[in-house]
């Protein structure tokens, strides 16, 4: 894609999601129509990672081989898709795996497209993004709760918005496993487990309960399971409700044993989890004082195929949260326009060469915009505390890996940088950190004087490991800082593989 091309998503084209959830790994493709996805197939496999997640942040074998399999079958369905209208995502189990890039390589592969990992609160707004399409339009507050087979996300939100988004450690394969050792059932287990959820809840139960809402929605397969259980069972026609839980945990109980568990309603893949999601649904119920929890057909998957759109179609929300991230870390707004404007021209006079697009422009001009956020920690070391920032902060829109790729380029942008930096992203981002960062400093380099100023006809060339970048003689001559910075600047440049050429004109 050559630079200025906006990466677009034109009717009749296909677009594919991939979630690859702790219990289960979903792929919804769909055919836009009208700028609407039009889902034309799914395939779910159970793949039960969280089960397979030992102490100490390994994998077992198993489950890693049960996973990439499953990956490889996806892949082949989306084999002709293009890579740039395709989103797969990982959630809490590779998350907090110990080394997740070693697991993403080989689900890269399986996959044939790259992988990236949400974290809750991002997961959380795309869960609400694929849940709110679904639903009938309302200015209303709405929450929907996802239990997973590792996590759960909670969100209030209006619209398409979320406003509140919490994520806790307690899914329904990890809560079965955890409190219910040995599939076994009985009253004091279920009151432990009750206990301990609803303490984690308690941290936003009262601000969410403040907030408010008008309607309450599950959004996962657990609380497809449920649904589907109570009305079969009759202890409900009208949706999830406190007397219809309670219900079925007596229901569960009665049965003793999770290997021998049959209800009706009850999907025998669903069996060996449901006392799990059923034990976090009813902690949710009393901590936030639900009343009545209605089923929504779409999730994460789905958001991931409006988002894909939303990015394509100008209104992503990375953008958003840049400026967000600048205005709460009170960036000199003024002086970031300006090492913005000077990047983003440099980089247009070299992006053919480069063989940039308008993607690799788009995080130049994010990282000008918030690379000086340390500053609000301190001067010193002010590109480390930034990319701190940009590496741990919650930003809406953004995977780890962007995140990271991000911060390796704030964090280089000034003094020498570390190639470990580099080395340690992803393989397809590491020469475009390179590139941006270079860009990056040059702008930052022509803008130290912090004020508007116009500067002179400057031409920049580049090759694979050169920039050549031709100043007016009288210009340098009269700016003798700027020419002494130029000349420094040679050797961190050599540090990003780059030979750098000044030649005055």
């Amino acid at each position: 894609m050559s630079q200025g091309d906006q990466i677009q998503i034109k009717d009749g084209e296909l677009i594919a999601a991939v979630d690859m959830g702790s219990n289960s790994y979903h792929m919804v493709v769909a055919r836009v129509e009208h700028g609407e996805p039009r889902v034309i197939d799914r395939l779910r496999e159970t793949v039960r990672m969280a089960a397979g997640l030992r102490a100490d942040g390994t994998l077992d074998a198993e489950h890693r081989a049960r996973a990439l399999n499953c990956l490889a079958r996806f892949g082949q369905r989306i084999a002709g898709v293009p890579s740039s209208r395709v989103r797969a995502v990982a959630t809490n189990t590779v998350r907090r795996l110990a080394s997740p890039q070693t697991f993403l390589t080989a689900a890269e592969a399986s996959l044939g497209h790259p992988v990236e990992i949400v974290s809750g609160r991002e997961e959380g707004r795309l869960i609400f993004l694929g849940a709110s399409h679904d639903l009938p339009a309302s200015r209303e507050s709405r929450l929907v709760i996802d239990v997973g087979g590792g996590s759960t996300e909670f969100i209030i939100g209006r619209g398409f918005a979320p406003m509140h988004t919490e994520s806790v450690q307690a899914g329904c394969i990890a809560s079965t496993l955890r409190f219910f050792p040995g599939g076994k059932l009985n009253r004091k287990r279920w009151q432990r487990a009750n206990n301990e959820i609803g303490v984690l809840l308690q941290q936003f139960a009262e601000d969410y309960r403040e907030s408010g809402w008008v309607e309450a929605f599950g959004s996962s397969g657990t609380a497809k399971a449920i649904g589907s259980v109570v009305q079969a069972m009759r202890f409900s026609d009208d949706g999830i409700t406190p007397s219809s839980l309670a219900q079925l945990r007596d229901a569960l109980l009665a049965q003793g044993q999770i290997e021998t568990l049959k209800l009706p309603g009850l999907a025998d893949d669903r069996a060996p989890v449901i006392a799990g999601g059923v034990v976090i649904f009813e902690a949710a119920f009393e901590a936030l004082g639900i009343e009545r929890l209605r089923v929504c057909e779409s999730s994460m998957r789905e958001g991931l195929l409006w988002d894909l759109l939303g990015r394509a179609g100008g209104s992503d929300p990375r953008t958003a949260s840049i400026d967000a991230l600048a205005n709460r870390y009170g960036v000199d707004r003024a002086q970031a326009r300006r090492v913005e404007s000077t990047a983003l021209m440099f980089f247009d006079q070299i992006a053919r060469f480069w063989k940039l697009d308008s993607e690799a422009r788009e995080w130049l001009s994010w990282a000008a915009r918030v690379h000086e956020i340390g500053l609000a920690i301190a001067h010193s070391q002010h590109h480390h505390h930034g990319a701190y920032i940009l590496r741990h902060a919650d930003l809406a829109g953004f995977s780890r890996q962007e995140q990271q790729l991000l911060a390796a380029i704030v964090e280089s942008h000034r003094r020498k940088p570390d190639k470990a930096t580099f080395s340690a992203l992803p393989q397809r981002y590491r020469q475009l950190a390179r590139y941006i960062t270079a860009l990056l400093r040059l702008g930052v380099l022509f803008r130290r004087a912090r004020r508007a100023e116009s500067l002179p006809q400057m031409q920049l060339a580049a090759t694979t490991q050169r920039l050549r970048l031709t100043v007016p003689s009288s210009w340098l001559d009269q700016h003798p800082l700027s020419e002494a910075d130029l000349e420094q600047e040679q050797a961190p440049l050599n540090e990003l593989g780059l030979l750098l050429e000044v030649h005055p004109s």
